[in-house]
């Protein structure tokens, strides 16, 4: 016999979005002091994401980073659209992010440099990556 499931227990939950306030990093100084919220923040996170290498700090969750270290040597047109799409997925784990979009690379000495644009609810973000393949 199959026990019955109650999921009214379920419907008495609400979530809410996490504020978007976080300390503020200084990456030229190496110091982190103070707050940023919002655009600000947002800015932090995407920085965060795509320079965070997914599986390989204890940390963060599995849904945390960008898999980039098995595009090293691989040919340029396996590159370009998987690293798209591997921007487009790991970005797209943080749920104020609504779309990344406008992509543009450039390939130089053995260097991608992808540009795009990140879609939050705070507006559009211009971000870039540069990935050593």
């Amino acid at each position: 016999m199959i026990p019955a499931v109650n999921d009214d227990l379920q419907s008495d939950f609400e979530f809410e979005e996490e504020p978007s306030r976080t300390y503020k990093m200084n990456l030229t100084e190496s110091t982190i002091a103070g707050y940023v919220d919002e655009r600000e923040a947002m800015v932090q996170a995407i920085y965060l994401i795509l320079n965070i290498e997914r599986y390989e700090y204890l940390i963060y969750s599995w849904d945390y980073g960008i898999e980039l270290t098995d595009l090293f040597g691989q040919p340029i047109p396996f590159v370009l659209p998987e690293l798209k799409r591997r921007i487009t997925e790991a970005l797209l784990q943080d749920t104020r992010i609504t779309g990344v979009d406008n992509f543009s690379f450039e390939v130089k000495k053995g260097k991608v440099h992808a540009s795009f644009t990140v879609n939050t609810i705070f507006g559009d973000i211009d971000a870039e990556k540069v990935v050593t393949i």
